[in-house]
């Protein structure tokens, strides 16, 4: 058997925070009004070992939920009920995005955003805050100097970006004393761009831990609808071959790159959950990822 690609390793963000699993659990549809149900989609993920969960002040406003600020409440009201799940996961949230704005990354609103946040989610500290998409408009050292305000505060325990590029990342890493240790871009089997952009080359030079929003392109790749035929002919070959289904070996092609990517799964379904975690134990070899590739691409590297 070819040499197994499959990244499974902890990652960790910094000597502040546990190694996180592989594999995250993303709540941008965590919109349920069963605070039972809730709880055991979080539960089920903390077993799984999908210990970071990835949350955002603008989520709810577009997926079923209330509105601004719905899916850090639930995570609240979860968090409540349940103190020591606290002390189980790596808090992640977001903020900077305020509709119909788009982006606001001032002083005055970051800080805002934040403590809005802490508050919803009941919590004293979160433990990686980052800037959801960049606002061009708020100079990068008025962001950094909040940021580390915050931290220094003890408001927030590390600080990362979103939808970043490599030349936005490094301009606002200038400015700052805390290190950026995420960035976020979107990346699946579908949507190469961070292997091309530079993003995970900045990665793998300074140790930040990207983490993959939209590993399934929006469900696409577990559906089929609008993905390359080649592509989806690929993607069930090796599903027959691993014993997992389409999704699972899309998650696997996230693992599979050296810089270490956290893929984050916004299932709401528990026992989806339990199949996606299967992608650690999937073998992908150089071949299978470059096959992957070309199939996506729909023309051979040259």
């Amino acid at each position: 058997m070819s040499e197994n690609l499959i990244q499974k390793e902890p990652r960790i963000f910094s000597n502040d925070l546990p190694p996180v699993g592989p594999i995250a659990f993303g709540l941008w549809r965590y919109t349920t009004d069963d605070l039972y149900e809730a709880t055991k989609l979080l539960d089920t993920a903390i077993e799984l070992g999908m210990n970071l969960i990835d949350n955002a002040d603008v989520y709810g406003f577009d997926w079923g939920g209330e509105g601004f600020g719905a899916c850090e409440e639930l995570l609240g009201r979860v968090i409540k009920a349940k103190p020591d799940l606290r002390d189980q996961i790596v808090l992640s949230t977001k903020g900077g995005i305020v509709p119909p704005v788009p982006y606001d990354s001032s002083r005055q609103y970051l800080r805002s955003a934040c403590e809005a946040s802490l508050k919803r989610l009941q919590v004293e500290q979160i433990d990686l805050y980052q800037i959801h998409r960049p606002d061009i408009y708020t100079h990068p050292s008025e962001v950094a100097e909040v940021l580390d305000s915050l931290v220094s505060e003890g408001k927030i325990k590390t600080v990362g970006v979103s939808n970043y590029s490599p030349n936005q990342v490094s301009v606002l890493s200038s400015h700052m004393d805390a290190p950026l240790v995420a960035t976020q871009p979107e990346f699946s089997v579908n949507c190469l761009t961070p292997l091309r952009d530079g993003t995970f080359d900045q990665c793998l030079s300074t140790g930040m831990v990207p983490l993959a929003w939209s590993p399934l392109s929006g469900g696409k790749l577990a559906t089929g609808d609008g993905i390359r035929p080649e592509l989806i002919e690929l993607l069930d070959e090796l599903s027959v071959r691993e014993s997992v289904d389409r999704a699972t070996i899309a998650i696997a092609f996230i693992l599979a790159n050296p810089a270490e990517p956290i893929p984050i799964v916004g299932t709401q379904q528990t026992s989806r959950l339990r199949e996606l975690a299967k992608a650690t134990g999937v073998n992908l070899t150089r071949e299978d990822v470059y096959n992957l590739i070309e199939a996506s691409d729909g023309v051979p590297l040259p």
